[in-house]
């Protein structure tokens, strides 16, 4: 595979917080690769360093190949960036804005081409709608049309579901894959455990600045040596934890206990209970997923 993207050594600190922290990856053509981690773990820093949007500190980044320095207008116009937030002119239309931003990677759009993007993201019927009338996902989805005006070989999206209802989160899922059949290299974060595992051809988990983690969703999980899990909740969740080893908590009075041998797992979870007079309640039995990696890797969930 042709490695679009290299990250070498890459930091980021701003005075005794480092926020990026010597971290090292590969982005290849045509894959999606998605980035884990909370609030605060580093991604967005991270994936604006490579943007061009921020300045690193340390480190090396390799475009095609070539190790780039700077950001400059031969590379910007390759890639597509979608932001945590993009702030459009209230009162023009999606046309409009779609011409905008055309204009400004000093693209010609014709007629037909302008209402090709509108269609690909759905929003041909919006076309002379003013965009202070959107809905939220109708603006996630404009600004992932004004990331792929300039038809980009690499296409960036931060957290791009973000406040999304289900319906539109799933719609901007099915963006992605399309982008994807089209051959597109597609880099994006977010914190939403079911959106890597939906998207992503590789992951990367990040926390506290670095990359602690990273291959497929398969390989990831693999990783664990867990058949199962038994996940139940509880009346007295802080003895349980005290008394029985590797029980995580994963939501309040609702724990999970890794298993390779599910009938003794649940035997001696009962036993021990009765013994402690706790009470175990909604016992179920799972596969283990990429949230049990990150749970496994970090001590607490994604979303916290």
């Amino acid at each position: 595979m042709n490695v679009v993207i290299s990250v070498r050594n890459l930091k980021k600190y701003y005075g005794t917080t480092k926020a990026v922290d010597g971290i090292d990856f590969d982005v290849a053509e045509g894959e999606v690769v998605a980035l884990l981690g909370p609030n605060g773990a580093g991604k967005t820093t991270t994936v604006e360093i490579i943007e061009g949007l921020r300045k690193k500190d340390g480190g090396e980044i390799y475009y095609f190949g070539k190790k780039v320095d700077r950001v400059d207008q031969s590379i910007k116009s390759q890639i597509g960036v979608q932001l945590q937030k993009t702030a459009f002119f209230e009162y023009l239309t999606v046309r409009e804005t779609i011409e905008l931003f055309a204009g400004l990677y000093n693209v010609k759009t014709q007629k037909d081409q302008v209402e090709r993007l509108m269609d690909l993201v759905s929003l041909k019927e919006k076309a002379k709608s003013r965009v202070k009338n959107l809905s939220g996902g109708q603006l996630q989805r404009l600004a992932l049309v004004v990331a792929l005006v300039n038809d980009p070989k690499v296409l960036f999206l931060d957290e791009p579901t973000t406040g999304l209802d289900p319906q539109a989160r799933r719609h901007v899922w099915e963006l992605v894959e399309e982008l994807k059949q089209k051959g597109k290299t597609i880099f994006l974060t977010t914190h939403y455990m079911e959106e890597a595992e939906k998207l992503a051809d590789r992951v990367l988990i990040m926390d506290h600045g670095k990359v602690i983690a990273q291959g497929t969703v398969k390989e990831l999980v693999r990783s664990l040596s867990m058949d199962s899990y038994v996940e139940f909740t509880t009346d007295n969740s802080s003895i349980l934890i005290k008394e029985i080893p590797n029980i995580k908590e994963i939501d309040h009075d609702k724990l999970i206990l890794p298993t390779t041998d599910v009938e003794e797992t649940i035997h001696m979870l009962l036993v021990r209970a009765r013994s402690l007079n706790v009470l175990i309640d909604n016992i179920a039995i799972r596969r283990p997923n990429l949230e049990d990696v990150f749970l496994n890797l970090t001590g607490r969930r994604l979303r916290d």
